[in-house]
């Protein structure tokens, strides 16, 4: 069952079933990996709610990224209470509250050592213009551990999920992590073609020169300029002979 936003007199959140067809699950995760920017929401010394504008990238797993300035006013907050939320909402035509939107709440966490530089190289690959000011002294890198999330895909499409049921388990999926950096540049250096297919024809996304920025079990993230595209996998993967003939598959049907 999903939940909505409206309580019941006693407080409890109202359930409906989705509609049929509508898969909730792979909309949020669409939405985590491939919205670049939100609105994260922090607590102010006062308690207050305060809301600022922040890029985003994902984790291997999913968990968001994030690169901030120690100046800026949700550091600050962030350091003296770790609690934050994120907005990722999809924007288009018509009327805002028409496209889907997630809000994923948690602890932020400040990086540092082999999770830092992690989660540096998944960050740049989504914004590579941050590559300017990334490694300034004031800068850090942070990750949200997401406890809740909360979809609202559009009228009668709410849902809620755990933080453990939004994320992937990566657990079995190592060599696959070990295996990213390297399939990136392959794909970008050498099949820029495949990944235009992938991104036009199976994506449904516009004509250009498509950029491979992110891998996990789940799919590839695909970039064009500021545009974004979702390739999911048939099937979650776990080692990089499974990515090879995924992927080979993949631009055998786009090409039909």
């Amino acid at each position: 069952m999903a939940e909505n936003t409206p309580e019941t007199p006693a407080g409890e959140p109202r359930k409906f079933e989705l509609p049929p067809g509508y898969d909730g699950l792979a909309e949020a995760r669409r939405l985590l990996r491939s919205i670049r920017a939100g609105s994260l929401a922090t607590l102010d010394a006062s308690g207050a709610p305060f809301a600022s504008l922040i890029n985003v990238a994902t984790a291997f797993d999913g968990a968001p990224l994030l690169l901030m300035s120690g100046l800026s006013a949700h550091t600050q907050y962030l350091l003296k209470d770790p609690r934050a939320s994120i907005l990722l909402a999809e924007s288009g035509k018509g009327d805002p509250l028409a496209h889907p939107r997630l809000t994923v709440s948690g602890t932020a966490r400040q990086l540092e050592g082999e999770e830092r530089l992690a989660a540096r190289t998944r960050f740049l690959a989504r914004h590579p213009k941050s590559a300017l000011y990334a490694d300034f002294g004031d800068f850090s890198f942070w990750r949200l551990e997401v406890d809740k999330a909360h979809l609202n895909g559009g009228f009668a499409k709410a849902a809620s999920y755990t933080g453990s049921g939004l994320l992937l388990d990566v657990s079995g999926a190592t060599a696959l992590a070990e295996a990213e950096a390297g399939a990136l540049a392959h794909m970008n250096e050498d099949h820029a073609e495949a990944l235009a297919l992938y991104a036009e024809k199976l994506c449904g996304a516009p004509k250009g020169r498509w950029r491979a920025s992110g891998l996990d079990p789940e799919g590839m993230d695909l970039a064009l300029g500021d545009e974004t595209a979702r390739l999911v996998f048939p099937s979650p993967l776990s080692g990089p002979d499974e990515l090879r003939n995924v992927l080979v598959a993949l631009a055998s049907q786009a090409r039909v």
